[in-house]
Parts: C-alpha cells; structure tokens; sequence
C-alpha cells in the first residue's frame, strides 16, 4: 500500500514540476485512516504532507473535474473576450496570453466509465485534464479476496487515460445483477415492503444527488422553490419513494454504476439497486448497453428504432405472452 502511494506522489510530482499539469485530484489523509476525502494539490509538499491512497479511496473523482474544467474554460474564453475588447479600444493593444491549466487526475477502473460518460455528454473538457489510470482501492482491502472485486468494481479494465501505473484488468460482472434478480423474484407485496423499509429512512440530505457523476444539472429540479422541493424533508411515503424515483428516472441510460450513491448514504440505503435495475430493463429491452464504455454508442434511451419494445408489452419479457424478448 505504502509503495503505491509513493508511486502516485512520485508521479504527481514529476507532473507538476515539469509543467504538464498545474494541480492534481487526489485523495487528502484526514485524522483518522478512514478519514479520506478527495482534494486538489498544487504544490510538492502538499502532496508530501496530505496525500494517500489506501483501502479507503473509494471516492470516485471524475465529478469533481466538471467544476474544475469549467473553470479553467471560462479563464480561458474570459481573456479572450477582454483581449477582443481591447482591441476594440486600441486596434495596437497586445493581446494577453490566454491561460493554460491542465489537471491531473487519478482514475480507478470504475471511474473512467464516469469520466467517458462525462465526456460525451461534454460536461469536461478532455484537454484539460492528464487522466492516471491506477488500480481500484479495493485490491488494498484485505478482507477482498485476490481475483474478486468490491461489488461496485465490475469492471477491472480502465476505459481511459494517458498514463497507467499497474496493470489493466479483464471484464468480471457476471454476478452484477444477482441482487436484482432476487428482489424481482419477490411477490409484488414483499418488494413494496422492501422498498418501503429502505426508503422509509431517507432523510433527503441529497448526498446521492451531489456525489452523482451523472447528476450535473446546472438547477436540479428538487432544488426548485416554486414546487416546495428544495431542502426539504419528505413529508409522506409517497415523497419519499417520489424523490429517488425520478433521480432514478433521470440517470436511466446514464449511470456507470459506480456506486457512489450508495457509498455516501448516511442511512445505508442500497440506492445503486435502483439503477441496476434500470440497467438490466435497458440491457433486457434495448439490447446490451454500458454507459460510459465507449465514446461513439449512443445511449438506449436517446435512440429509436423500428424494433424498440412498445410501451404497452415492456412490462412483459414473456416472448410467448407477446413480450418483448
């Protein structure tokens, strides 16, 4: 573990010193071994002082980039605009240089289908970040047998990045769904009161909805005013199932399975369950789809074709009872 970390601080290092990058994402070592949070470096006694990366880096960074390269594109075309003015006042004024900023990022295998369904989706900018592709946290985790995977790592081959540090994995996600396919197998009473009983504990702090790679909205919908949404505690059952619904709903063909949803609920709601089940209806219906694994396939639910299921036998997958197969 030790080693690796040095290796990562190694790297960033170089990175910086040399001028390719200007600031690295990271993982920042709190008071405690499980106090990790992600966070930005700039300097090489930053990296010595706070840096690590152990079993407890499960964060997955590629969200973070979003802020980040909107601030350095909007430096960038900021300059721009004052230089165009400039020379509107005086045709000789000399134009400044326009800044350029890239970040270092460190991307475990799950995370660079994030950062690909970011990309395409043309939230980062892909000049403005150097993507390290590292190995997932999990393979520090001694309790996590050697060949298997935390469950939300199923996929140990990285997608994307300019630099790997370790080796790249193989495709292991054959058990992915097993959880799913036993609640559905749950008579409709039971999986309501499954439902029920999970959701029933959401205190709408909104931690999923922030720490969701693909919730980016510049105005989420339940932080409108006018519908009595935002900030707010649910009220009824019905708001309570109502809110991770349409999150749900909102993320369907989007979601990389990361399992950062999950991962921050305080209240231990297995949330990820939600959109693996989206995930298996969408690979059921429309055929096999992975959001994030590619930059040319296009998402299942922005695409029509003349053989896409009807809505009235979607319900159905029975192929004898007229359902989609």
């Amino acid at each position: 573990m030790q080693e690796l970390t040095s290796t990562l601080i190694a790297k960033a290092k170089e990175l910086l010193s040399s001028g390719k990058v200007q600031k690295v994402i990271g993982w920042k070592k709190g008071l405690f071994d499980e106090d990790v949070t992600p966070a930005t470096f700039t300097t090489a006694e930053e990296l010595e002082n706070g840096f690590v990366f152990n079993k407890y880096c499960t964060a997955n960074l590629s969200k973070y980039l979003v802020k980040i390269t909107r601030d350095i594109e909007t430096a960038k075309s900021t300059t721009r605009m004052n230089n165009t003015m400039a020379k509107q006042r005086d045709p000789n004024a000399e134009d400044k240089p326009i800044p350029q900023e890239v970040a270092a990022v460190f991307l475990k295998p799950g995370d660079t289908y994030s950062f690909t369904q970011l990309l395409k989706e043309n939230r980062i900018s892909r000049d403005d970040v150097y993507v390290i592709g590292i190995p997932c946290s999990c393979t520090l985790d001694e309790n996590v047998k050697e060949g298997e995977g935390c469950d939300h790592c199923h996929n140990k081959k990285h997608i994307l990045y300019d630099e790997l540090i370790g080796e790249d994995g193989v495709v292991a996600d054959e058990h992915r769904f097993d959880e799913v396919a036993r609640i559905e197998a749950m008579d409709p009473k039971e999986r309501f009161e499954f439902w029920r009983n999970e959701l029933s504990r959401c205190i709408r702090c909104n931690a999923c909805r922030n720490i969701c790679p693909a919730c980016t909205c510049e105005k989420c919908v339940f932080d409108n005013n006018d519908l009595y949404t935002s900030q707010k505690v649910a009220q009824t059952d019905f708001e309570e199932n109502l809110f991770h619904i349409i999150r749900a709903w909102h993320v369907a063909g989007r979601c990389t399975d990361c399992g950062e949803c999950s991962r921050v609920c305080p209240q231990n709601i297995p949330l990820y369950l939600l959109n693996r089940k989206f995930i298996k209806d969408i690979n059921e219906i429309y055929g096999e789809y992975q959001a994030g694994s590619d930059m040319e396939t296009k998402p299942p639910m922005l695409t029509f074709t003349t053989g896409d299921a009807e809505p009235s036998i979607v319900a159905d997958r029975d192929p004898i009872k007229g359902g989609d197969e």
